[in-house]
């Protein structure tokens, strides 16, 4: 700890609690990027990061459209500019209003990415949902917080479907993956649409909407716990918490647009969205997982990163290989 924390001359408790803080800024709190103060938001952030990175890597996926696994292939970061622009537009035309809380209820792919960048850009709130959770709690979460559009895919609208009547906010179901053709033909229930990612790109494409930019204090998630222990609970984060964390983290740690990150570790825990979000300042690239936690060895292999996030025991695992 000494190295990287001062001690305060203020107490908790004379003589016995020690106050630490950061050596970098033992009296101040960083809630700014020093080279850039006027980043507040999530959305400046990413904004910043599309002006700066528009034809660096952003976005890779191995995963392709007909569910073969081959090479990487990358999406920048103004093309991934355009999609948040496209999607969150298409959910202004679906009459999602401001503020409204959006659900993501599938595993660690770009569209995830795309759909949080665009609820950052239309002062929407993220609600992410563990892909492994099961209906009881996904419904208490969608209903606790009053959730009214939810981006899945194939398996996880089928679980949503089946309990659908239950959660009577949710206005618009948008399917990751999905065939149009393939689409539940009549509504689940009375005032609900169920269309695909592709259909809402291409409608929020043809009829773009001006971004509606949150400000710091607005909340930008509510991370939700697993609900092994009683309900889930949820963690109401803002912009501004968003970005003092990452600004301080950035003081010791630097990132560049050669480096490569690769994201297995759940985006619905917020170490993992941290992570993105700090990659994102400095241009880097986010390759992702093929989905397949027994397979990653393999996507690292041909991914090859420069920076890998994880958890001890598969650290250990590895060391021990």
């Amino acid at each position: 700890v000494l190295g990287y924390s001062a001690v305060l001359p203020e107490k908790l408790q004379t003589g016995k609690w020690n106050v630490y803080r950061s050596a970098h800024s033992p009296i101040t709190l960083i809630d700014r990027f020093s080279d850039y103060p006027d980043i507040g938001t999530l959305h400046d952030n990413f904004v910043n990061a599309v002006e700066t990175f528009r034809d660096c890597r952003y976005l890779g996926t191995r995963v392709h459209s007909d569910g073969t696994i081959g090479d990487y292939k990358w999406m920048t970061y103004g093309e991934a500019g355009t999609s948040r622009a496209a999607i969150g537009s298409g959910l202004i035309c679906h009459g999602i209003p401001k503020g409204a809380r959006v659900g993501l209820y599938f595993i660690n792919r770009p569209e995830w990415t795309i759909v949080d960048n665009a609820c950052s850009a239309y002062s929407y709130v993220s609600v992410p949902l563990y892909d492994t959770l099961g209906p009881d709690a996904v419904q208490f979460i969608v209903n606790h917080a009053s959730v009214e559009a939810i981006f899945c895919v194939p398996e996880t609208l089928r679980t949503l479907l089946s309990f659908i009547t239950q959660m009577p906010c949710v206005r618009l179901i948008v399917v990751v993956g999905g065939v149009d053709e393939n689409m539940p033909s009549s509504p689940a229930a009375a005032g609900m649409e169920i269309i695909t990612y592709s259909m809402l790109h291409r409608q929020g494409h043809m009829s773009p909407q001006p971004f509606r930019p949150p400000k710091p204090e607005d909340v930008a998630t509510i991370c939700y716990t697993s609900g092994t222990t009683g309900t889930p609970k949820g963690a109401v984060l803002s912009h501004a918490n968003f970005i003092a964390n990452v600004a301080g983290q950035d003081l010791g740690v630097k990132f560049y647009p050669s480096d490569v990150y690769i994201s297995y570790l759940p985006l619905a825990h917020i170490y993992e969205r941290t992570n993105q979000i700090w990659l994102v300042h400095r241009g880097a690239a986010v390759g992702f997982y093929q989905g397949d936690n027994l397979k990653l060895m393999d996507d690292l292999n041909t991914l090859k990163p420069t920076v890998f996030a994880s958890v001890p025991r598969l650290y250990n695992k590895i060391y021990a290989a």
